[in-house]
């Protein structure tokens, strides 16, 4: 994650797991999206790992450009697209539906952008008091403008869907990436990453909710 390699490995295969078991629990095709969003996380922190070996150890230096593209490609272009769209999936009713369609809409226009950053501009990340900061040569005007983007398309689909326990997750995150921002700002993404990949516990939640409802 942010803080060492060894909690990245570990903490990627224990959100492997939370996303093994949240599959397990999917009763409608239309959730199984959704509930695999651990195993994305557990992927990303795997590969923050490699970062960080990468970083401390001249043998894996070679593995260097090929994880951090890995994470971030994660981190910035799968995550607001990826996000909303599960969401819609689950989503029953009919106008929010078309809701979270412009949300969707949203996020492939961010992961476009950093898509265009990643393959046009260079990234650097060094090993900052216990985190890893990425430095971007990305268009600094623009930074701000499409992290907001960013954080409509990721969060807000969570807060309009009418699916029970959705919103809990939606405040979770929120305060997560709140709690980041304030006291983390020069390495959000990847601690806010960290607080998001806990938050994978409220996915395998969600899910059981579901199958009790349709049990009931």
């Amino acid at each position: 994650m942010c803080f060492s390699p060894e909690a990245s490995f570990i903490g990627g295969v224990a959100i492997i797991s939370i996303g093994a078991v949240a599959i397990k629990k999917v009763q409608k095709p239309n959730q199984l999206l959704f509930a695999m969003i651990p195993l994305f996380f557990g992927f990303q922190q795997i590969a923050e790992g490699v970062v960080w070996l990468s970083l401390q150890n001249p043998e894996f230096v070679l593995y260097q450009e090929a994880s951090t593209m890995a994470f971030l490609i994660m981190a910035q272009i799968f995550w607001p697209a990826y996000l909303p769209l599960t969401v819609m999936l689950m989503e029953e009713n009919k106008k929010r539906k078309q809701i979270l369609a412009l949300f969707l809409v949203l996020g492939i226009i961010v992961a476009l952008y950093y898509t265009y950053c990643l393959i046009n501009f260079g990234v650097y990340p060094q090993i900052e008091q216990y985190h890893i900061r990425y430095y971007k040569d990305f268009p600094k005007s623009l930074n701000n403008t499409v992290l907001a983007m960013y954080l409509i398309a990721s969060l807000t689909p969570l807060f309009v869907s009418s699916i029970k326990r959705m919103r809990y997750f939606g405040a979770f995150m929120f305060f997560s990436c709140a709690i980041a921002a304030i006291f983390y700002t020069q390495y959000l993404t990847s601690v806010w990453c960290f607080f998001a990949a806990i938050l994978s516990g409220f996915v395998f939640w969600i899910v059981k909710g579901s199958k009790k409802e349709v049990q009931s």
